[in-house]
């Protein structure tokens, strides 16, 4: 078990599988991109595998979600899924990404064991996803949207961040766009993971925004704390249901008291929050073949010595020294 001092026991384990994007999202990364981690510092497949499979067997995780950088840019990826629907318990498995590569993959992905995806989509419009991301590849998100449904890989949830300026005023029409092609929608307060170091939290667009506008067109019943239990997105019932929509307020409603996250890095450290500053190590217990017991003890400890919470809406808070594309989202 992933236990910390504060009660909480992580079983969604999140797994970054490279850094290394094919979009430059503005709230992300710069526009020349980063420097990227050296092939000798990623995790292998073998040992993706093993670490997970420490995670299910020893630790109690039952949720595992894959991410980057953009996930569907690791070579290997359709074999570690087929790998890890293999192990024993079977954890639940899915998949963030940008969409770009999911029209070609969907199928594989789906037949390997994946159980759903979540796309990022910020926009309707082709020139703001253009500003957006720095890339032309509106029409293939959509595209990998409508093949993710046709696969399988369901409920497809869309995963979108409204910049000032920019896509501040689709909320609306973004929901019934989804409503109409049977997504879930979930809007994420832009969080201070840029490696510019350019948010500004008196420029974000709030939950509460979001929400306003939302009410504009639809009607919001919300579910309840009982439906959302540790989730990290509050939802409402969109004009009495059945369609949701989510809104995950990292930053004007922090949700650390229940969090049940933990995340492993693509070059193999564990990381107990987004924001966390420190990292516990694991390649290095890999490669020097240390036991599978005693990862797993690094990792409890590593877990039993996290903090209360991310404190974003803190005048004091700190960025984390990485960016989000190291990091996995």
């Amino acid at each position: 078990m992933l236990i910390d001092t504060y009660g909480r026991v992580a079983t969604d384990l999140r797994v970054s599988l490279t850094d290394r994007c094919n979009l430059r999202c503005t709230y992300c990364m710069p526009e020349e991109g980063l420097q990227w981690l050296a092939k000798p510092d990623l995790l292998t497949d073998d040992e993706i595998v093993r670490l997970i499979d420490i995670a299910v067997r020893l630790l109690g995780v039952e949720e595992v979600r894959f991410t980057g950088g953009e996930p569907l840019l690791r070579p290997g990826l359709v074999g570690i899924v087929e790998r890890v629907a293999a192990l024993a318990p079977r954890p639940r498995m899915s998949l963030t990404t940008n969409g770009i590569g999911l029209r070609r993959t969907a199928t594989a992905l789906k037949a390997a064991g994946l159980d759903r995806v979540n796309v990022s989509l910020d926009t309707l419009r082709p020139d703001v996803f253009k500003t957006l991301t720095r890339r032309d590849r509106h029409q293939d998100v959509l595209d990998g949207l409508v093949a993710a449904h046709d696969a399988g890989l369901t409920p497809v949830k869309v995963n979108t961040v409204l910049m000032p300026g920019l896509n501040e005023d689709e909320a609306p029409d973004l929901l019934a766009w989804a409503v109409a092609h049977g997504y879930e929608l979930r809007f994420i307060e832009q969080m201070p993971l840029d490696a510019q170091h350019g948010w500004k939290r008196d420029s974000m667009v709030t939950a509460g925004d979001i929400l306003a506008s939302l009410r504009t067109r639809f009607d919001l019943t919300p579910e309840g704390a009982d439906d959302r239990g540790s989730a990290p997105a509050e939802r409402w019932l969109v004009d009495g249901g059945p369609h949701r929509v989510g809104v995950i307020a990292s930053v004007t409603r922090p949700f650390c008291a229940a969090c049940d996250r933990t995340r492993l890095t693509a070059d193999g450290q564990i990381r107990t929050c987004l924001f966390a500053r420190e990292e516990t190590d694991l390649r290095g217990a890999l490669r020097s073949d240390a036991p599978d017991e005693e990862i797993a003890r690094r990792w409890r400890l590593a877990m039993w010595g996290k903090k209360a919470g991310a404190g974003l809406d803190d005048p004091a808070f700190v960025q984390p020294d990485r960016p989000m594309s190291a990091i996995g989202g």
